[in-house]
């Protein structure tokens, strides 16, 4: 991950964590105290961020040794050791929440992502997130969601036109907005458009966006949809979709599922640090 975007972040967190200075280390620990720790899987998950881990500790002293033995992606069973790491005590220990925090969250993210795409298998959907992330740590939650096997939606704002139900409504319409928007942005960016019901898709259709976002539709509606629309734009499911419904929304043949979830209502899972 590039460290020009991440460093902000972690670096905020220490600062966040430390203040002034660690008062329980510095009143109980001798400087310079050398130690070795474990960063050891309390449970079944996925595995990603680990490289954030092991930035947390190097932006506090560069001479910290970190040595990982599972890389991101992978699946990790209770009481795998993921990473040793090495170094004066007082980082470690100045480290150890701000690293566990987000690698717990992660791992959370990556873990929820997989068990989606796992229910998705054999058919053509692809499970994707959306910006319902936790403000400040987005790019760590979309990174997650690729190492649980899913796929990114937009970034942000700025990097996709998705014209939801109050752009419609300030805009005047479904073809006003799409017609605005064909006008406005370059040929080589998708126009996609959020829908509610067979009116809008049509409509939608007919002016010509090329990703129709089918949105808290039930599963006739969501079929007549996808027979509606055929090959003249991807659609996406939205809204609503969970692990015991996403398999026969991917069966009807929508080419996206969007899951707010993934970001939003993920568990963190349990990691410890334990010196050694």
């Amino acid at each position: 991950m590039n460290s020009f975007i991440l460093d902000p972040i972690l670096r905020r967190a220490l600062e966040e964590d430390i203040g002034t200075g660690d008062v329980t280390t510095q009143a109980t620990i001798e400087p310079g105290t050398q130690a070795s720790a474990e960063l050891v899987a309390k449970e079944d998950f996925v595995l990603a961020g680990v490289d954030v881990a092991q930035r947390v500790f190097q932006l506090l002293s560069a001479e910290t040794a970190f040595e990982k033995l599972m890389n991101d992606g992978q699946s990790v069973k209770r009481g795998d050791v993921l990473a040793w790491i090495k170094g004066d005590a007082s980082v470690l220990l100045q480290g150890e929440r701000v690293a566990l925090n987000l690698l717990q969250r992660m791992c959370g993210v990556a873990t929820l992502t997989a068990a989606f795409t796992k229910e998705v298998e054999g058919t053509q959907a692809i499970v994707v997130d959306t910006r319902k992330t936790t403000p400040g740590l987005r790019v760590l939650e979309k990174y997650s969601v690729r190492m649980g096997g899913g796929g990114n939606h937009r970034m942000a704002l700025y990097d996709a036109v998705l014209i939801k139900e109050n752009h419609v409504a300030a805009a005047g319409g479904i073809t006003n907005a799409v017609s605005r928007a064909q006008q406005r942005v370059p040929h080589t960016q998708k126009i996609e458009v959020e829908v509610r019901n067979q009116e809008e898709v049509a409509e939608a259709l007919a002016v010509g966006a090329d990703i129709l976002l089918l949105d808290n539709m039930s599963l006739d509606e969501l079929s007549a949809a996808v027979e509606l629309v055929g090959d003249r734009a991807i659609t996406e499911a939205s809204g609503g979709v969970n692990l015991e419904s996403v398999r026969a929304i991917a069966e009807i043949g929508v080419r996206l599922i969007s899951v707010g979830a993934l970001t939003h209502s993920y568990r963190s899972v349990d990691i410890s640090m334990l010196f050694t």
